[in-house]
């Protein structure tokens, strides 16, 4: 199943080169930036000798920081180095343009050794750019955008001060694909020389994490991006930049090694032609040329230059008062995204419960269109196919598989209670699984099996009390394998619950066609990696008739990126996790919100480590809250009990009972 949704991701990558449409204000939205950003603060320039330092406040908190050298007049370079090159030495290799200035911005570096929070204590052996695009990518802020902002607000300084002036933004690396993105955007720059970084980005899943740009590949690869630069010239000099393979080292050998895969390789020379000539054939002109490797990249945009200055003494202190400060910034933000979603969700709720159902559709929609992701529906026949599995004293286990799309299927186990009378309907539990699990571990029966802990194998006590039992297997098994597919999906919009409730589709659709199943009574209850299902899956789909979220229900959104929470996904393996804007849009309280008013209930252990019971309570009120002013005050339920991370099993039963009628 993985390896078939995999196919089916390379195949969308590929497609959507055809389909693309890009413009200025699609990529200010995937970038996460405005499109006309406000004037920067204040310009800080210091210290001795020709080449001097430079901070810039591009937000309160925030500054750009780098190096200034030449006679601060035009024309101006604006030098964006690679992210392992010190800007100490990126103005030690660019000469100033005769009678120019050199400006170089210092990106947020590879380095692993400030990815800490220093008031928390919060340690991750992740780069410096990961730990970033950890805090900020939930709450839609890409790290590339924040780089982009900082380069603006240069530009801003610049053309507020020597209106008029020619500014040309040259990229090495990681600032060419910066240098691409800021040329595109901002029609300001005269001219944008990139130097080992230009080519097509369909690849873009296999990069470094930090790199990823929710629904990129739609409407941009590196041609259409090139597309938004003409008629300015663009100059592309395709040097073969150091590799960057695989995952970086600890800095602390006591840390796990939580980073996530990703590497940066050359660009192959025939690979930068063909992306070059087909950015012609969309915009044809002499806008865009290809130079030899060898050519020295200031000359290339100015000709006539200066000697470039020795390099001076590194700012050791600068990455880490960078990364500190990114630091405190996104996590104080997390504040305000409850003031986002308010404005964005509640205040739009109706008075009128009458009202809500048209509402709910809408954010519904919302939902599915913004952060999960919307694929096709299922396009092929479901060709359901079964196979005996066992049976126990109250019902048969059968393995099911049905096909969803083309080498996607969607497989799990059905139990049927052998009390069913012909033409009697039951109503339907779909049961769960969590991270790693299979089917069959909701209805292990033994006792010394790891599975029957997390799962007491409430599956088959369901179907004993005379449910029929189904045990979809979600993908989400197989560690970097299926991580990756959230890697691949996310530059087109979507998301592994893009598949899995496209899967989810096909399984109600089947399900509803049963001779023993009442289709207005099939419920979702879910553990772990399922109780993050029973979140997503039944907010988009109406054919759930309730939801049982348990072992995961959170304030989501600081779980994802928060660095004072102790189970924070910040520190933790799981790269897939963060969602595109999840704090400005929906939480969990917003997404119980969509399942709204079918009943809902929250298991919680009080010593399952996934949460805090203060913070599940906190977004639990809200959820209750709800269901009072919508006229469902009874159909909005929590059970505490003292365990860990498991099904417990007894008032979600009742729950069961009560809504499904046995």
């Amino acid at each position: 199943m993985v390896a078939g949704i995999s196919r089916m991701a390379d195949g969308l990558i590929l497609a959507s080169v055809a389909k693309r449409r890009p413009d200025r204000v699609k990529l200010a939205a995937v970038l996460g930036v405005s499109l006309r950003p406000g004037a920067p603060g204040r310009m800080a320039i210091y210290g001795e000798g020709p080449v001097k330092s430079f901070t810039l406040e591009v937000s309160p908190g925030i500054s750009a920081e780098g190096l200034i050298h030449g006679s601060m007049k035009g024309p101006w370079a604006l030098v964006l180095p690679d992210a392992t090159v010190s800007v100490e030495q990126a103005v030690a290799a660019h000469p100033v343009p005769t009678g120019g200035t050199v400006v170089a911005l210092q990106l947020i570096s590879r380095g692993t050794e400030h990815s800490f929070d220093r008031r928390s204590g919060m340690r991750a052996q992740v780069s410096h750019r990961e730990w970033v695009y950890r805090q900020s990518f939930v709450q839609g802020v890409s790290v590339p955008g924040i780089e982009v902002d900082f380069a603006r607000a240069i530009i801003e300084w610049i053309a507020s001060g020597h209106s008029g002036s020619e500014i040309t933004v040259v990229g090495t690396g990681e600032g060419g694909h910066l240098a691409l993105f800021l040329a595109a955007l901002d029609v300001r720059v005269s001219r944008a020389v990139l130097v080992g970084s230009f080519g097509p980005r369909e690849a873009l899943w296999s990069e470094p994490i930090d790199r990823n740009l929710c629904g990129f590949l739609r409407d941009f690869g590196g041609a259409e991006l090139a597309t938004l630069v003409a008629p300015r010239p663009l100059i592309v000099i395709p040097r073969q930049l150091p590799n960057l393979v695989g995952r970086p080292t600890s800095f602390r050998s006591s840390l796990p090694s939580v980073t996530s895969p990703g590497a940066v390789a050359p660009v192959p020379v025939e690979h930068v032609k063909a992306e070059s000539e087909r950015a012609l054939r969309l915009v044809p002109g002499e806008w865009l040329k290809v130079l030899s490797a060898d050519a020295e990249p200031m000359k290339a945009a100015f000709g006539d230059v200066n000697d470039a200055p020795s390099a001076p003494a590194p700012d050791a202190a600068r990455q880490a008062r960078m990364v500190d400060a990114l630091t405190r910034h996104l996590q104080a933000r997390f504040d305000l995204n409850d003031a986002r979603r308010e404005a964005s969700f509640w205040k739009r709720v109706p008075a009128r419960p009458a009202d809500y159902p048209a509402f709910v559709a809408t954010q519904r929609q919302r939902f599915e269109e913004e952060v999960i992701g919307r694929l096709h529906d299922p396009d092929v026949p479901p060709r359901a196919r079964s196979r005996l599995v066992t049976e126990t004293d109250k019902a048969v286990i059968h393995e099911v598989m049905l096909d969803v799309w083309e080498g996607v299927p969607a497989w799990g186990w059905l139990a049927v209670p052998k009390e069913i009378r012909p033409g009697e309907k039951r109503p339907v539990v779909v049961c769960q699984h969590g991270l790693e699990g299979l089917p069959e571990d909701v209805f292990n029966d033994s006792k010394e099996s790891a599975a029957y802990r997390p799962y007491q194998a409430f599956a088959l006590r369901l179907a004993e009390r005379g449910y029929v039992a189904f045990a979809p297997h979600n993908p989400y098994r197989g560690h970097d394998s299926f991580r990756v597919l959230q890697r691949k999906l996310q530059p087109l919009g979507l998301t592994l619950y893009s598949v899995i409730n496209g899967q989810h589709r096909r399984i109600l659709e089947w399900l509803s066609g049963l001779p023993e199943v009442d289709p207005a009574r099939i419920a979702f209850y879910g553990l772990s990696y399922g109780g993050k299902s029973a979140m997503r899956t039944p907010a988009v789909l109406e054919g759930y008739c309730l939801s049982i979220c348990s072992g995961d229900f959170n304030e989501w959104v600081r779980k994802v990126g928060s660095t004072t929470m102790p189970m924070s996904y910040v520190r933790t393996p799981e790269y897939e996790i963060p969602e595109w804007n999840l704090g400005g849009t929906f939480n969990y309280a917003e997404m119980a919100a969509l399942i709204a008013p079918r009943p809902f209930m929250v298991e919680r252990g009080h010593a399952d480590g996934v949460g805090l019971d203060e913070w599940v309570d906190h977004e639990f009120a809200k959820v209750r809250r709800h269901y009072v002013r919508i006229g469902r005050p009874g159909d909005a339920v929590i059970e505490h009990f003292d365990g860990g991370h498991r099904i417990n099993g007894v008032g979600t039963f009742e729950f069961l009972r009560r809504h499904l009628g046995r």
